[in-house]
């Protein structure tokens, strides 16, 4: 069992050597990965005359730009063990591929792209649970990343079981999906800020 210390008035486990540290010393990673969410849901709102290629493009940088953030996060973990990290590393890959084939393949359908995206976060979801089952015994806050998880799983669920809503609906569940996943990372990165030693 990890040593406690006194922070903020909680007592919180001290990060040994590993993920947990390694999260706390970068979580504004996560927090830039939660602002690009926002950032992309509210576009997809209020963004007048959207199109299905504009949109496209726009959800495959903000796929792009999250996979780097969290393979950032995974490479500066040098102090965890390689099974420990590895779900932050797969997360990065399959967002980056991802928005890569949305950039290499822009004409795509609007069946296509929902497919696609749906896919996308099924995947990211079942990452995220296992990332929070990963941490469950270091950190008080891991519920935040396995509700994002399931609600990953779900969008991409619901995605699969309506394909055939209007491009307007899309667009709407796209875009608050984004903003609650940007929320919840935030939240998260604030919880890990916690967990970072002192200067």
């Amino acid at each position: 069992m990890a040593n406690t210390q006194a922070h903020a008035g909680l007592d919180l486990p001290v990060a040994e050597p590993g993920l947990l540290r390694s999260l706390a010393e970068n979580w504004w990673l996560l927090l830039l990965r939660g602002i690009a969410a926002i950032a992309f849901g509210t576009l997809a709102f209020f963004w007048p005359g959207l199109t299905l290629l504009t949109l496209t493009l726009l959800w495959g940088a903000y796929s792009h730009s999250d996979g780097v953030f969290a393979l950032w996060t995974a490479v500066s973990a040098k102090g965890a063990e390689t099974e420990s990290r590895s779900w932050i590393a797969l997360t990065g890959v399959v967002s980056i591929l991802a928005g890569l084939v949305t950039f290499f393949w822009p004409d795509m359908t609007a069946m296509v792209l929902l497919i696609f995206i749906a896919t996308w976060a099924i995947i990211i979801g079942a990452l995220q649970v296992w990332g929070a089952i990963q941490l469950r015994k270091e950190i008080e806050g891991e519920w935040l990343l396995a509700l994002n998880g399931v609600l990953s799983i779900a969008f991409g669920m619901i995605m699969f079981v309506r394909p055939a809503v209007g491009a307007l609906a899309v667009v709407w569940m796209i875009g608050w999906f984004a903003i609650f996943a940007g929320c919840t990372y935030i939240a998260l990165a604030f919880r890990l800020k916690h967990y970072k030693r002192p200067a």
